[in-house]
């Protein structure tokens, strides 16, 4: 019987990396919160988790060659396609940095961080006790 690590992971790592990547994202949020023009950034973590998973909305281009380039707008797990947040409330010099919005989005991306952390330990406590009986 074989054992494919990809299928018994499932999507876990795709959204440890996407995770571990909004949180350097809102880090340089919070990071550029008196930077003068500044824009806060982010992304929308379900569109791409789902278009990672290959189960986005967008059609699917067939890639004849490997040095083909990727279409616009594709995601990856390095690069998602990062968006420009809308302010409630836009300041004076330009910058759009909600630091109450943006620390609420840390803390949740944290929490959600390592709740998917400690899934992704548990199914390799359970592979590795799997591996262990036989």
């Amino acid at each position: 019987m074989s054992l494919s690590l990809d299928k018994a992971f499932g999507i876990l790592p795709a959204a440890v990396n996407l995770k571990a990547r909004r949180a350097e994202l809102l880090a340089s949020n919070l990071a550029n919160v008196d930077t003068p023009n500044y824009k806060s950034r982010d992304f929308d973590f379900s569109k791409t988790l789902a278009e990672l998973e290959g189960q986005g909305s967008g059609l699917e281009l067939a890639r004849t060659r490997a040095n083909h380039l990727t279409p616009k707008g594709s995601a990856s797990a390095e690069e998602p396609e990062l968006l420009y947040r809308i302010p409630a409330q836009p300041s004076l010099d330009g910058n759009t940095v909600d630091p109450q919005l943006e620390r609420a989005a840390f803390a949740e991306n944290t929490i959600h961080y390592q709740s998917t952390l400690e899934f992704l330990n548990r199914r390799v406590s359970g592979i590795r006790a799997a591996l262990r009986k036989e």
